[in-house]
């Protein structure tokens, strides 16, 4: 009696979209960086975990202390994902290791980012989103906390100072405590996020608790780990 294969798993395929960033430096680029990093004290968390296409179309291969501009955007932990606008051949970028592109994508356009400043009296106050968070979208609320009352969809993100409560699915990204609140929360109807973060920690879908998918869960920072529980 000959012993039959078992047949093969059916391999799972879907598709999944991002919403990516696009920095854009100019020359001279220790200026630049100084500006960056004005910028990220005044913004924390914002860069947590985003995805992050550089544009060196501002840029030349002689352009002064390029060689130090991929390496200088790790430290600062910023996730480059891509390149465009510059060559792959230039001598300043040979010890690169340099990402592949993306085909495609469909720019958004220029984006603000929040400033964090700390007023005399500050006032807490809660956005209050009635509709959906559709793909591609982004909210941005430094001041308080941030109401979803419907679902965040893959590839949508959703950014507060505050907690972060999302009635329906959470499958997009969910960024809470930006400013260095380490004390905000996130909630959420079904957890199904790409990604959750809490004052610049964060977890993407394959770190986060797998008992709590597709459940009730709130998420809290513990020490410098997310810690996931049922949200009763």
């Amino acid at each position: 009696m000959s012993a039959t294969t078992p047949p093969l798993p059916r391999i799972r395929i879907s598709g999944r979209s991002f919403l990516a960033l696009t920095l854009t430096p100019e020359a001279p680029l220790e200026d630049w960086l100084n500006a960056l990093d004005h910028q990220i004290a005044r913004s924390a968390g914002f860069f947590a975990g985003k995805p992050i296409i550089l544009d060196l179309g501002t840029l030349t291969e002689e352009t002064p202390h390029l060689a130090d501009l991929l390496p200088a955007l790790k430290e600062r932990g910023i996730r480059v994902i891509g390149i465009e606008g510059g060559d792959r051949s230039w001598p300043a970028v040979e010890g690169w290791d340099w990402p592949e592109g993306f085909v495609g994508g469909r720019a958004s356009g220029e984006m603000a980012v929040p400033e964090e400043e700390a007023p005399e009296a500050p006032v807490s106050r809660t956005l209050i989103v009635e509709n959906p968070v559709r793909s591609g979208q982004h909210v941005v609320w430094p001041d308080g906390d941030v109401v979803i009352l419907g679902a965040v969809a893959s590839g949508a993100e959703v950014s507060a100072g505050g907690s972060i409560h999302v009635y329906g699915a959470l499958r997009g990204r969910a960024i809470a405590g930006i400013g260095g609140h380490a004390d905000a929360r996130i909630f959420t109807r079904a957890l199904e996020a790409e990604l959750v973060a809490i004052d610049g920690f964060y977890a993407t879908a394959e770190e986060m608790d797998a008992s709590q998918t597709s459940k009730p869960t709130q998420v809290a920072l513990s020490g410098e780990t997310l810690a996931f529980f049922p949200l009763i």
